[in-house]
């Protein structure tokens, strides 16, 4: 069968071989045992739902044995055996363009080179799924293969409940993952859900289909770590930034380092993903050894180098080894996935990376004690050194918050409302208040004839229209322009695209409308292919979340998740294309709502039509719910926007002189 008729067949006629357990492929760790007899067969029938009663005798066995192992159901039979990679979109069967544009953008989460965990349709943050096993897969391709522009295809925690009559204005898909009610959001409900194949964890971009790779938090890491520096008034050429992880998000920072011109030392436990981002030349070089480790960050502090180095280990070691060496470390963070700490996010000192997997699955009690004592340990060590000067912020992965829960020195002396920790959020300190609240935030975009020649035509229309803007923007914002002109100019030498011909930059409203508005005008003309817009969740109003993106909102409702809800049904009818709306997010199942879209433009007026108005909405939403918070950049922002825009009318906060009180 051709790629094509593979893709329309959807769940196979007659049942595949059996496929082998690929050891070589960077697996999910097992989940931990957490159904009861009774809850074991409803996830057995849950799963054979999908297929013939014909095929039930011989799949039950074979699920059986994949939930016994592994957790979880995945129906690894139902593999494709075609490569999974981004195709051109004209590769794609089906009578919408809209359609196949999300085809190409599923199959891009799960291209071998840019998800975490394929053969378990995981993207990155260790449980970040795109579907919850193959058959989802297999019956989702179907659908975008049949569907016409009046349709609308409903996906629910990556079950496809089906096509439905709609319009062609109408998103092609809604998108919903791990929606369950408030008081079921623990961690062990979403693994029970999870197990039950009713629920899954969509991460931000994982399960919206809008993953780019690391390239979509290089950016961000980059402008934090340049900025980082500019707080405590240092070069960072020869300045040191300690961190952990190297997975599918955290795997950005040591190649941001490189472009923000430090030194970076980031630890990662499994050498399987330190492996591939030494493969991808995201990272310089790997020690093995601490002593070697520490002579080597000596001499590059030394040369002023620029360098990034991964230490295959534990992190709480190396911050424990500088301290008692008195190496002084610049900047610190932590991007392990705390979001998930019992199931693989985290990895506690003292024991190696096959032993914790082993625990984790056997013995979780013991290994939950085992991560909080790890974190008591690892803030203890950070502390030694912000005693020291270090500057540490938390990168919004929940560490913190988990420290906190472990009993490990990390609460404020003196708390305020919001700043209940030692150290801040880097977006209550960084992005926060210099891009979010002026409406900065990751925009991006995939040219979906896959040619590196539209992706650098695409760069070089950004840079000029950012350049054009820069000459009249107002003085509040001529950093965050000259960041991204900077950004824009290195993206092609820095060698980002990992995947799809993908690219990210942070513009506000103004700046995201002129780029598309370029972008449609060039395809119309044919001068590049259709480009596919979007953004990550991580941004100005798509996500509420109290310790990160919301986290330097001050008046009390920062543990509200009107706008995340606001953001994602204006988005619906202002013309995106595909709209997402999930509960986890990067910092935990019941932490955080966040949403997303995609948008095809095709050359098209209703494109620019479109484009015109979800964008503009799609920031100036949240810098409205900002601004009422009394935030000083965002009624900046608002009433600048107000002045361009008549049909706004945002209502403004009167503030209160402190000295009534």
């Amino acid at each position: 069968m051709t790629f094509q008729e593979q893709i329309q067949q959807g769940i196979p006629a007659e049942l595949p071989q059996p496929k082998p357990y690929e050891t070589q492929i960077n697996h999910a760790p097992k989940r931990k045992e957490i159904l009861n007899d009774q809850e074991k067969k409803l996830a057995l029938k849950n799963a054979l739902r999908y297929f013939e009663p014909k095929f039930h005798a011989e799949l039950l066995p074979e699920f059986k044995k994949e939930l016994e192992d592994y957790g979880r159901i995945y129906m690894y039979r139902f593999r494709p055996d075609y490569e999974m990679k981004a195709r051109p979109i004209s590769d794609y069967p089906g009578k919408s363009e809209q359609a196949k544009a999300i085809m190409l953008m599923i199959q891009n989460n799960l291209d071998y080179a840019v998800a975490q965990h394929p053969h378990e349709l995981i993207t990155y943050g260790g449980n970040g799924a795109v579907f919850q096993n193959w058959a989802q897969y297999l019956l989702t391709m179907k659908y975008l293969s049949e569907m016409h522009d009046e349709q609308t295809l409903v996906m629910y925690s990556g079950h496809p409940m089906g096509l439905f009559p709609s319009h062609k204005d109408a998103p092609r898909v809604v998108v919903t993952n791990g929606m369950v009610i408030p008081n079921y959001s623990k961690p062990d409900d979403w693994e029970k859900f999870n197990a039950l194949g009713v629920s899954q964890y969509g991460q931000m971009t994982a399960g919206s289909y809008m993953y780019i790779g690391p390239q979509g938090i290089v950016h961000g890491t980059t402008i934090t770590v340049l900025n980082a520096f500019r707080k405590i008034n240092k070069n960072p050429k020869g300045g040191l930034f300690v961190t952990s992880g190297l997975g599918g998000m955290s795997g950005a920072q040591p190649k941001a380092g490189n472009i923000a011109g430090c030194i970076t030392v980031c630890a990662e436990v499994n050498p399987k993903i330190a492996k591939i981002r030494h493969e991808q030349k995201w990272i310089d070089e790997i020690h093995e050894n601490l002593d070697q480790l520490f002579e080597r960050v000596k001499k590059a502090k030394e040369n002023n180098e620029t360098v990034s180095l991964a230490f295959l280990g534990n992190v709480v070691e190396v911050w424990e080894k500088f301290a008692e060496e008195n190496l002084k470390i610049d900047i610190g963070s932590d991007q392990t996935s705390l979001h998930n700490p019992w199931a693989g996010g985290y990895y506690p000192v003292g024991q190696s990376f096959e032993e914790s997997n082993k625990m984790m699955a056997e013995n979780p009690e013991l290994f939950k004690e085992k991560v909080q004592e790890s974190l008591r340990k690892h803030a203890a060590a950070i502390n030694r050194h912000t005693a020291k000067g270090t500057y540490f912020f938390d990168y919004g992965n929940a560490f913190l918050l988990e420290a906190s829960r472990a009993g490990a020195d990390v609460m404020a002396e003196n708390p305020t409302l919001g700043r209940e920790f030692k150290y801040p959020s880097y977006v209550q300190d960084i992005m926060g208040p210099m891009c979010f609240d002026y409406g900065f935030g990751p925009f991006r975009w995939v040219c979906t004839s896959g040619k590196p020649e539209d992706l650098k035509k695409t760069d070089d229309i950004a840079c000029e229209i950012l350049e054009e803007m820069k000459k009249n923007s107002p003085a509040e914002i001529q950093q965050q322009m000259a960041d991204n002109i900077q950004w824009i100019k290195g993206a092609q030498e820095n060698k980002l695209v990992v995947g799809s011909q993908a690219r990210i930059l942070y513009a506000d409203a103004e700046g995201r409308m002129k780029i598309a508005e370029a972008f449609n005008m060039a395809i119309k003309k044919g001068e590049i292919g259709p480009v596919v817009l979007g953004r990550d969740h991580h941004d100005v109003s798509g996500t509420d979340s109290p310790y990160r993106e919301t986290s330097n909102i001050y008046d009390g409702s920062r543990f509200t998740a009107d706008m995340a809800i606001h953001n994602v049904i204006g988005d619906s009818f202002r013309g995106a294309t595909w709209v997402s709306i999930h509960n986890g997010g990067g910092v935990g199942w019941g932490e955080v709502i966040n949403g997303g879209f995609g948008m095809l433009l095709d050359g098209s007026e209703d494109a620019d039509r479109r484009l015109k108005s979800m964008l503009f909405w799609d920031v100036n939403n949240g810098i409205s719910r900002r601004s009422w918070a009394r935030n000083e950049g965002a009624i900046f922002a608002i009433k600048r926007a107000m002045e361009a825009e008549p049909n706004l009318k945002v209502t403004l906060p009167n503030l209160v002189d402190e000295g009534l009180f």
